[in-house]
């Protein structure tokens, strides 16, 4: 089932270098695009802090909200809505507009990811809903949905360093390589990884390819 996706930057009005902001996302779309491909509409900038694309599935958002999500600075944070439903075209005078059940989703997933974040799980950035009442579609969101849970709470207790590392180790990138693109031993880099149950996130990243 198609997977639309909604992003937006975490508390965008107090970013103070907004363009730097902007570059640093930008960034990190073009290594999605690059190491992910085969989106059926890529994640990109529509309006304001707010990103969008379209996936072949659940597993295939799961995969690309995590790369990205591991691709960004310190400074920059965002939130992620996966909705699991139809995408249409509406036609329009200036072009056709996407729109249909799966972003319908998409926006009551981001909702309800901020509403977490606010009340109950701070660390809470990644949730899926599904258009319709279809049981099996139904535990499925919900498996997701206790996954992202410890997912996000691993990655946020992650350095910036410790991010590009686990990005690098889900993209099948050896400690040795990691350790010369930072200009760290092979031994940091170990270090790193295990003590920041980043082998847990590459092993689910692992999983959702398989």
């Amino acid at each position: 089932m198609t997977a639309a996706v909604i992003v937006d930057i975490v508390g965008s009005r107090r970013i103070e270098d907004r363009p730097a902001a902007q570059r640093a996302l930008d960034d990190a779309l073009a290594a999605l695009e690059r190491d992910l491909p085969g989106a059926q509409v890529p994640l990109h900038p529509i309006v304001g802090d707010e990103m969008q694309g379209v996936f072949g599935g659940l597993d295939a958002a799961l995969r690309a909200t995590l790369l990205f999500q591991l691709a960004l600075p310190d400074a920059v944070q965002c939130r992620f809505g996966i909705g699991l439903g139809p995408v249409g075209e509406v036609p329009s005078a200036s072009g056709g507009i996407s729109d249909g059940p799966g972003w319908w989703a998409a926006r009551a997933a981001i909702e309800a990811v901020e509403a977490l974040a606010v009340r109950a799980v701070p660390s809470a950035r990644t949730r899926v809903a599904a258009s319709g009442d279809d049981e099996g579609i139904g535990d499925a969101v919900r498996r997701a949905n206790a996954y992202l849970l410890a997912r996000d709470q691993l990655v946020a207790g992650m350095s910036e360093r410790t991010r590009r590392l686990t990005h690098g180790r889900c993209l099948g990138r050896t400690q040795r390589a990691l350790a010369a693109a930072e200009g760290i031993t092979q031994s940091a880099v170990s270090q790193a990884l295990r003590t920041s149950g980043a082998a847990a996130v590459v092993a689910g990243f692992r999983l959702l390819q398989d």
